[in-house]
């Protein structure tokens, strides 16, 4: 029974010591054999991109004997070893713009000695022009470049600005000398998280083909299901598909959707369903960004963005959805061509994304993280019983406890959306199906949640005076939100929250069975 590799990033340790591997060689062959030499893929963390580059690396050292059984086995030329430099800015942190040029001549200096060279000279770029031309002429082969975390340093210092600039222009720098040594390249690739805008970090290699959204390389990086069921046969014994399709598959970069290997091995290997992959890593940036920009975090149900958006991020341009995307907190749910420009919609990738995310921005709205664990639970036994009355005890507690200071900090899209976004974010992160904005005939729901068989409809209002409350739920029943579950043979309920702007709690919470 070959073991699950957890955490190995190196394919040849998977290859020689009996791990299970997900065969890309395929697309790593129509990659070499296509119309095109330089590359770019941007791939969430944790998907598999370092083993890719190893992986790329084993090819074109022509390391045949670790591809036995696979693709590329039959349908590679063996016979010709090229002099490959992979780089990885993966260790360590980048604190400067000093400790970045440290390492990339430790880098350099690394191959140089690797491979009997001495290099003279002392700038950066110089040194790696250098480096490839005397590779080229000892082995008489065109040099293979790879990249890994080509934007960790700069991603490193996103809070702070001036050092991630100064950082970008040295990368910027180095990376321009792949295009002005092409006669001596045959093939390049990069990969990170992020994709920066052309003119920002790769003004100096435009002919960089990125594959981020292509269709044909889609699943380069994650699993399959159908990958899952062949490679891991003998992990799947009782494990419930459409569970493990719900936690942690959703992932679309324009061709069938892949699952987050990391959550994959993880899930395999202990049976309990739990957030590995967010639990990696933490959102506090982008928390904080959706703070700042007083976004409405139930708009993250749906999230529209043109195709310029999406490739529009750079250090004094930091667009939320754009972060949101690359980092793999949304992911595209549909794709629309209007007229000569192309437009997305983004959703959540998966239940795993979703609840983690919802339930880390609550504890940021709040500052509350042990009281918001307390009443989650209270929460969701008042659904899971239509206590709808304990339901209104449970929040105007909640927010009777919280200091008047934290609105004035955590004003979201005014006080409408700031009381909605901790509603949308408690229920969310329940695991709960919510859905924001949910369309009717008639307009649209701020807020439906579903638990069971009961169905929740939630409309929210800020009002002026107390005597003023009613409003929300007269709205639902003018519009007849419910119509739209009365086929569903649900058990429906309609609810109305109103908020007082001077006591910052519930004025009105009104509901009705229907």
């Amino acid at each position: 029974m070959k073991r699950l590799p957890i955490g190995i990033q190196t394919f040849g340790k998977i290859r020689e010591s009996d791990y299970c591997y997900v065969d890309k060689t395929n697309l790593i062959y129509q990659l070499a054999h296509s119309a095109g030499e330089y590359y770019f893929l941007s791939r969430p963390r944790r998907f598999g991109k370092s083993l890719l580059v190893s992986t790329l690396k084993a090819v074109f050292s022509a390391q045949k004997e670790l591809f036995r059984g696979l693709y590329l086995e039959k349908n590679w030329d063996w016979d010709i070893e090229y002099p490959v430099i992979d780089i990885s800015f993966g260790g360590g942190v980048f604190e400067s713009r000093e400790i970045l040029d440290k390492t990339i001549h430790s880098i350099l200096n690394g191959h140089a000695l690797n491979n009997s060279i001495e290099l003279t000279e002392d700038a950066i770029h110089l040194k790696f022009k250098e480096l490839i031309q005397q590779l080229k002429s000892k082995y008489n082969q065109r040099v293979v470049i790879l990249v890994d975390e080509y934007d960790k340093p700069i991603l490193d210092n996103i809070n702070k600005p001036d050092i991630a600039t100064e950082i970008r222009e040295g990368l910027k720098n180095f990376y321009s000398v792949i295009k002005d040594s092409d006669a001596c390249i045959k093939f390049a690739f990069l990969t990170g998280v992020s994709k920066f805008s052309k003119v920002s970090l790769f003004s100096g290699l435009n002919n960089l083909k990125d594959i981020t959204l292509e269709k044909r390389y889609a699943t380069l990086c994650g699993y399959t299901e159908d990958e899952i069921k062949q490679v891991f046969a003998d992990y799947l014994d009782g494990v419930d598909f459409t569970h493990l399709k719900r936690w942690y598959n959703g992932y679309n970069f324009l061709g069938e959707n892949v699952y987050n290997p990391y959550d994959v091995l993880l899930y395999l290997d202990s049976r309990v369903f739990k957030n590995y992959w967010f639990e990696t890593g933490s959102p506090s940036f982008l928390v904080k960004l959706i703070q700042t920009r007083q976004y409405l975090v139930p708009e993250l149900e749906k999230v529209e963005a043109s195709e310029e958006l999406l490739g529009s991020f750079d250090v004094d341009r930091i667009t939320l959805e754009t972060l949101l995307f690359q980092t793999g907190y949304l992911t595209i749910e549909r794709v629309e061509n209007l007229g000569d420009e192309i437009f997305y919609t983004l959703c959540y990738p998966n239940r795993e994304v979703k609840t983690s995310l919802a339930s880390c921005i609550l504890n940021y709205l709040t500052d509350a993280p042990a009281a918001n664990a307390k009443n989650q639970k209270a929460v969701y036994y008042a659904l899971k019983k239509a206590d709808l009355d304990a339901l209104k005890n449970i929040f105007y507690a909640f927010f009777a406890s919280i200091p008047h200071d934290w609105y004035r900090k955590n004003r979201i899209a005014g006080y409408e959306g700031y009381y909605a976004s901790i509603f949308y974010s408690y229920f969310t992160a329940l695991g709960l199906e919510v859905t924001a904005e949910d369309t009717t005939g008639k307009g649209r729901i701020d807020l439906t949640v579903r638990l069971d068989n009961n169905i929740y409809i939630i409309e929210f209002k800020v009002i002026e005076k107390k005597s003023s409350t009613g409003s929300a739920l007269k709205q639902i029943k003018e519009k007849n939100y419910h119509e739209k579950f009365k086929q569903k043979g649900l058990i429906i309920y309609i609810i109305g929250v109103e908020f007082n702007k001077e006591d910052r709690n519930i004025a009105g919470f009104e509901w009705e069975r229907i």
